[in-house]
């Protein structure tokens, strides 16, 4: 072979995987839901002679099932695009439940039930950006690692929370806030159309605007996003923000469903809400990751759970079948990064 040959062919790329199979790839998570659906219907004509995917209760059911890990998965969505983590996310929304249950008792008392509500609501909201500023600053202004930080601010919430809560619940005794939770319009539970509406709103958050842009370029390369003129501190701060304002949100919806506010109401939804943004496609390690992805593993989750419960199986099958879902699916990111570092070299 001569030396112009051999230069040649080293400088052909080499053959990679097929467009198709990289896109799959991409699209693991809507996949994987159809494969759960088909999975669940044949059993339930199976064994049982009825239908699961066109039944109206069951897809209420599991609608009203992603509503919580949803909330919380949409601002960790942001936070994990940018390379961070937030571990406190659950016993924010667990603090946020606790103070918009006290907030709505205490000024029912002086006001009519819905603007108490509303009080309420927005206490609820308010107070769950205080825990995420103060991540934002660590994280940003101090250097913490989001690991360590979020994990501080894990028990600072948590043990404020049963503080406010008194060690138990707190009954909430407003008839809007168990309209709120339970009510329907048009067959349509309400907090699934306050939780499409705030997906929607990320949705453009994130796609359409600089500061999604923003979000995507942090968790590309943190020192090109700042050669770039992106103030990375600031911006940091506001991707926390919004993670504990969208836990905040889950923690209203949380009282307003069962009419009480509960200090461990996010805790068990923490491994939920996380899996479902990297079952949904977001890399570990930032720079990748959508709303639709998101949106697309909370819903896996939400089937996984309803219909091991459907098939009568053990619930705490939940947790491995969820746990065998994630490792699947970081390993599947590992090898699509692996395959277009490959294809880019």
């Amino acid at each position: 072979m001569s030396a112009a040959q051999s230069s040649l062919s080293r400088a052909q790329p080499a053959a990679g995987p097929h467009p198709i199979l990289l896109r799959i790839a991409e699209l693991r998570a809507w996949l994987f839901l159809v494969l759960l659906l088909v999975f669940f219907e044949c059993w339930a004509r199976i064994a049982y002679g009825s239908t699961f995917v066109f039944s109206v209760p069951t897809l209420q059911s599991i609608s009203i099932y992603a509503v919580a890990p949803l909330l919380l998965a949409l601002g960790s969505t942001f936070v994990i695009i940018s390379g961070g983590i937030d571990l406190s996310i659950g016993f924010i929304m667990g603090l946020s439940a606790v103070v918009a249950a006290h907030t709505a008792n205490l000024m029912g008392t002086s006001m009519p039930p819905f603007p108490a509500m509303l009080v309420g609501i927005a206490a609820g909201v308010a107070v769950a950006t205080i825990p995420g500023y103060i991540n934002g600053l660590l994280i940003s202004k101090l250097r913490v690692p989001p690991f360590i930080g979020t994990l501080g601010m894990y028990g600072v919430a948590r043990g404020i929370a049963y503080l406010l809560a008194g060690g138990t619940t707190v009954p909430v005794s407003n008839g809007w806030f168990a309209a709120l939770g339970n009510g329907r319009f048009y067959g349509v539970p309400v907090v699934v159309i306050v939780a499409a509406l705030f997906l929607i709103l990320m949705h453009y958050l994130l796609s359409q605007t600089r500061f999604g842009q923003h979000t995507y370029a942090i968790g590309a390369s943190e020192q090109a996003a700042l050669r770039a003129g992106i103030n990375v501190s600031r911006h940091t701060r506001k991707l926390y923000v919004l993670s504990a304002v969208c836990a905040g949100i889950g923690g209203v919806l949380y009282a307003a469903r069962f009419t009480a506010g509960a200090a461990q109401a996010g805790e068990p939804l923490l491994l939920d809400s996380i899996a479902a943004v990297v079952i949904g496609g977001a890399s570990l390690f930032g720079g990748s990751g959508s709303i639709s992805g998101t949106l697309a593993g909370a819903l896996v989750i939400a089937v996984i759970q309803f219909g091991l419960v459907y098939i009568n199986v053990e619930p705490f099958w939940q947790f491995v079948s969820v746990g065998v879902v994630i490792i699947v699916s970081v390993l599947v990111d590992q090898a699509q990064r692996s395959i277009a570092g490959g294809r880019r070299s």
